[in-house]
């Protein structure tokens, strides 16, 4: 047994369980939502973030997720859960981790660098995961010393409600950590599907094909936004229309997902003008409280 990770080396038969302590890098929503998934598998969470003030925001996002997962009667005791997350600033206290999954914004240059600090503290089998949902693997895999550890855990917004994780398998991720991680996953609670690394995975490939075409329906008045959504979602099951999402996911983060999509794939994901001139606007979606619709109702 690693002591410091809490990883089980020797041979067994049982499933691979999660590490006893994980780390988050970035306390966004989707990390925060990471670290509360964690929170309620039993781990300690050391979240990580850039400045007090953005750990402190962190911890409160954390904390408000799993306030709601009292009332969704996934917990009982709420104070036993947070009494397991640390939110810090600096990479030294992930030190101890067995997992540390990055989840900073989707930029190349910023989630190279993180993974270089996290691998300068972390321990020799400490497993490293991204939360990635388009930049390639083997491109952040070339940031680590030990790129076998690295794999992406997709997690997908909201993370408390939402049931996947895509396992992003790189050509340099050691095969043995697939099984690891999805029985991690399955731990969590949300079942996993295994993809190799290619642009945009499947999943953001997929919901980034239909979302900017359901733009561009919008864009030329093929439809409302509100009646493109209903025809996926009573027309084909869909649980939220593609314009819908695309608000909960934020549109910059759309439109960032589809250019790196564009220089990969080709012209099929070159973004429509319309979600261009809502970003440009600052009409992000929720976050901001208007995209393709008006959230600032829910705000208050």
């Amino acid at each position: 047994m690693t002591e410091a990770a809490g990883i089980a080396t020797e041979k067994t038969d049982r499933a691979p369980t999660l590490p006893r302590l994980c780390g988050v890098v970035g306390g966004g929503r989707m990390g925060a939502g990471i670290a509360h998934a964690l929170l309620l598998a039993g781990c300690e969470v050391n979240l990580v973030e850039q400045d007090p003030d953005a750990a402190e925001a962190a911890r409160e996002r954390v904390e408000r997720a799993v306030l709601a997962s009292v009332k969704r009667g996934q917990i009982e005791y709420p104070g036993r859960a947070m009494s397991r997350l640390r939110a810090m600033t600096g990479h030294a206290g992930l030190a101890q981790a067995g997992l540390v999954i990055e989840a900073v914004p989707e930029d190349l240059d910023l989630k190279l660098t993180t993974l270089r600090a996290v691998e300068d503290v972390v321990a020799a089998d400490t497993v490293i995961a991204s939360n990635t949902s388009s930049i390639s693997l083997d491109t952040l895999s070339q940031a680590l010393a030990r790129p076998e550890r690295l794999l992406g855990l997709h997690f997908f917004n909201p993370v408390p409600a939402s049931r996947l994780v895509e396992v992003v398998i790189a050509g340099s991720t050691d095969a043995a950590l697939r099984e690891r991680a999805v029985a991690w996953v399955e731990q969590l609670r949300k079942t996993a599907v295994v993809v190799r690394d290619a642009p945009g995975f499947a999943s953001s490939r997929l919901g980034v094909a239909l979302g900017l075409e359901a733009i561009r329906m919008v864009e030329a008045g093929v439809a409302s936004a509100e009646d493109v959504d209903a025809a996926m979602t009573l027309g084909y099951g869909h649980p939220t229309g593609p314009l819908r999402l695309t608000d909960i996911v934020g549109l910059d983060v759309r439109l960032g997902i589809a250019r790196y999509l564009e220089r990969q794939l080709g012209p099929r994901f070159t973004p429509p003008s319309l979600l261009v001139e809502l970003v440009e606007k600052g009409h992000l979606g929720r976050k901001s409280g208007r995209g393709f619709y008006d959230w600032t109702k829910e705000q208050t």
